[in-house]
């Protein structure tokens, strides 16, 4: 079976979405199966072409068997509207004309979180005739209004309209919550199109470790408690939480317990936290900059805790980050700031200590417990590393690609 995957994210980015695009691809790819991706040239999220490439209008290279496209589009920082969208589009011409010289396909796959690319993946299958399916992994355009990147309008409304449109003409919806699920079966979708495969963990990579030594030294971390956040410095974040918590922490805390704030990667508020945490001499709070994807466990390893943690809305009690099962991997207990389906998994797991979002005591109360009781960390490490094991990355993909299988039908012999 030739699969053909639309995304605008891909490795050497490492975001959410390029980190479960590449991961499941590549298990395709083991399977036997044919998988092309049309991408673009890596810039996320500061809006900067990676090293070693160019934004040209196609190029091409071969990742662990996987075929991969990249073409041009109108690159602008992970900020700022209505650049963002004119990014989207441009990909999204870009990668449907590109998906007319991709010959000998299946089934076509589009993933959001922007739907620009189920937009792309919609003219894709129409051209060549093929089932496509859209890979649901945000509702989009609703988050822009969650996070007050935009108010209501006619554009909006517009988008929303789009989206439905692209809903009901996809043959398949995969989406990663069953939250997402139930959110389009009240907005009319059909639920027998729609299948859940949540996020998950490349478990041969993010596993138990001793701390790495180098690191510990080289960031000053020697007898500290590390509380560590990993993932995009965004407005849906809402990381302003994390510097009030570390004041806490600071003011609170015992000459036993010294609470160290370590925040990792990049995105559009990370030169206002680090201009803030200046300001205020947040001496317990380190920022370092996006690591390449084979390095990101290896700083994983210095974390006591991990905090996931999203602004407190409605849409985003629908969402499962998926840090979380990386963390349950490595062995690392959580603090989750993420109300719904994320805290149902932490609770019923057993994996860690669920706070209201946006509520820095609350957060910082949690990070003082865990510094407090090793025997609860440990306990909270093992839960974590034994239930990530049905979270297997490798797991999920040969779920989903059973899933294409039944879409694209019997092969042509």
């Amino acid at each position: 079976m030739h699969i053909l995957f639309l995304t605008d994210n891909f490795p050497p980015e490492v975001n959410a979405p390029a980190s479960r695009t590449f991961e499941h691809c590549r298990e395709w790819v083991r399977s036997g199966c044919e998988v092309t991706v049309i991408t673009c040239a890596p810039n996320f999220p500061r809006g900067r072409v990676f090293d070693g490439y160019r934004n040209r209008l196609w190029q091409k290279e071969d990742k662990e068997g996987i075929r991969v496209i990249r073409v041009w589009s109108y690159i602008t920082a992970n900020e700022g509207f209505f650049l963002r969208i004119l990014d989207y589009v441009s990909y999204m011409i870009t990668a449907s004309f590109a998906s007319l010289f991709v010959r000998k396909v299946d089934v076509v796959v589009g993933t959001s979180p922007q739907f620009f690319t189920a937009c792309a993946a919609y003219v894709a299958g129409t051209l060549k005739r093929r089932p496509w399916v859209f890979e649901l992994r945000d509702i989009w355009p609703e988050s822009i209004r969650a996070v007050g990147a935009m108010q209501d309008s006619a554009a909006l409304r517009f988008l929303e309209k789009v989206e439905l449109f692209l809903y009901r003409k996809s043959k398949m919806i995969v989406a990663v919550t069953n939250a997402f699920r139930r959110n389009l079966v009240k907005r009319g979708i059909d639920p027998d199109k729609i299948k859940v495969i949540t996020n998950g963990a490349d478990t041969g990579r993010f596993k138990p470790r001793e701390k790495d030594t180098a690191l510990v030294a080289e960031l000053g971390l020697e007898g500290k408690f590390v509380v560590g956040y990993v993932g995009t410095h965004g407005m849906a974040h809402a990381l302003d939480t994390l510097l009030d918590a570390a004041r806490s922490c600071r003011a609170r805390g015992s000459a036993d317990t010294k609470i160290q704030f370590i925040l990792l990667g990049d995105g559009s508020e990370k030169a206002q936290l680090v201009q803030r945490a200046s300001d205020e001499g947040l001496d317990n709070v380190t920022f370092i900059d996006s690591v390449p994807k084979y390095e990101v466990a290896r700083y994983w390893s210095l974390l006591d805790a991990s905090v996931i943690h999203l602004k407190r809305t409605e849409l985003f009690r629908t969402v499962i980050p998926s840090k979380l099962f990386e963390s349950m991997a490595m062995g690392i207990p959580v603090l989750l700031g993420v109300e719904g389906e994320s805290a149902e998994i932490v609770k019923r797991e057993n994996v860690g200590i669920v706070f209201q979002p946006e509520n820095p005591e609350a957060l910082s109360q949690a990070a003082m417990v865990l510094a407090d009781d090793a025997a609860l960390r440990q306990s909270l490490s093992r839960n974590g590393t034994t239930a990530a094991h049905q979270y297997d990355r490798s797991i999920l993909a040969r779920n989903m690609l059973e899933l294409l299988q039944q879409v694209a039908g019997p092969e042509e012999t």
